[in-house]
């Protein structure tokens, strides 16, 4: 299945699958990134699809965060994992993003960034560079 979707949407479909992952839907990039490379795509092209379309999606989120400040604010303290992004936010303020490259926490800790107004420049170098490191790794460890 996996490669069949990677055959008709080619690299913009993995970077498409790298945007939404990065949002708040459950979604998997890794899956689309081995699939990529598995089809034979080139790991550099991978590598570069997927990274611009992970940090388009995370800067979306971070702007979501940003512009909806009081209606993220609801959803955040609605669920388990909101709840930790946001306390974490608080207590360390923009090292949080440290840890916005893990599943699951990754992007709710972006839109606590956005809804904090953290400065884009550290969103960039910690939030957004560290997801470009770890498609990096994904690469190389399946090259």
């Amino acid at each position: 299945m996996t490669a069949d979707w990677i055959d008709a949407w080619g690299l913009p479909g993995l970077g498409l699958a790298a945007f939404l992952a990065a949002t708040i839907l459950p979604f998997s990039s890794e899956v689309a990134v081995y699939g990529a490379l598995a089809a034979g795509w080139p790991p550099w092209a991978v590598l570069a699809w997927a990274s611009a379309g992970n940090c388009a999606g995370a800067s979306s989120t971070y702007a979501l965060g940003r512009l909806f400040a009081p209606r993220a604010l609801r959803r955040l303290v609605a669920s388990p994992t909101g709840r930790r992004a946001l306390a974490a936010a608080r207590r360390w303020g923009p090292w949080t993003l440290l840890g916005a490259w893990l599943p699951v926490v990754g992007d709710p800790l972006l839109l606590v960034a956005g809804l904090l107004r953290f400065p884009w420049p550290a969103v960039v170098v910690l939030g957004l560079g560290l997801r470009v490191a770890r498609y990096a790794v994904l690469v190389l460890a399946a090259s």
